[in-house]
């Protein structure tokens, strides 16, 4: 069978049959792909826990009917061990690999901004920002805004996301696409404190020396905006978030 190979981020894995698992990986060159890792259910597999979620691994693929065949896994990052360790760092993770799942829906199509943001996100969730600790909560705050703003979705933080006035505007609403203007905010609309529009602002762009200075409500208040705002993008709130400590 033909072979390639490729670089990724285990994102999920399936039962299949009595000792394998079906494996979905977001690939640097190929997409999302789903492929059969065989025997690796069993106690004597070497290289099973190389194909958990989070990991990123240097994967070979033999080319199969339906689905390809992992024929060797070699590990580049085990991000698994230190997240699988810590409760609330798992749990926004999880909510990274839902999120990278769900905007990647077509297997087999080169996705590589949302792997070079998933990559980097975890590992910051890891090992740190570039300034430094920063909450967990925060890495996925950031995670997510890039992650659909680069799936297209881009809220607007400058101007009014309906008419298209320049700002600054003091209302933001998911479903408008970000900030709105008094003549077309929706009634119900939150109103944003500035602070919590400069870290929104610092969120997106990654400028992480900039968010050192977000204090609690300021935080909080941007989280739940972001959930929101990813949600009614994604059509249906992410599964995972609800077990996110906060």
């Amino acid at each position: 069978m033909p072979t390639y190979r490729d670089e990724g981020v285990v994102l999920r894995t399936h039962k299949l049959g009595e000792a394998d698992r079906i494996i979905t990986v977001l690939s640097r060159r190929h997409g999302k792909v789903r492929a059969v890792a065989r025997g690796v259910r069993r106690t004597s597999s070497k290289w099973g826990a190389r194909l958990e979620p989070f990991s990123h691994v240097d994967l070979q693929f033999a080319t199969g009917r339906t689905l390809d065949v992992i024929t060797e896994a070699v590990t580049l990052h085990a991000w698994s061990e230190p997240l699988c360790t810590d409760y609330p760092r798992y749990t926004v993770g999880q909510v990274m690999l839902e999120t990278a799942d769900r905007l990647v829906s077509i297997e087999n199509e080169p996705a590589l901004p949302q792997f070079q943001l998933l990559a980097g996100a975890l590992n910051a969730l890891v090992g740190g920002t570039s300034d430094g600790p920063r909450p967990a909560t925060m890495v996925m705050d950031s995670y997510l805004l890039r992650a659909v703003a680069t799936a297209g979705f881009a809220p607007s933080l400058d101007a009014c996301a309906s008419c298209g006035e320049v700002g600054p505007h003091e209302a933001f609403s998911p479903a408008s696409g970000g900030l709105v203007c008094p003549r077309c905010r929706p009634p119900g609309t939150p109103q944003v404190r500035p602070a919590t529009l400069a870290l929104l602002s610092a969120l997106i762009s990654g400028d992480w020396p900039a968010t050192r200075a977000a204090d609690e409500p300021t935080q909080r208040q941007a989280s739940g905006l972001i959930a929101a705002f990813v949600a009614w993008h994604l059509e249906r709130g992410l599964r995972t978030m609800q077990h996110v400590a906060r």
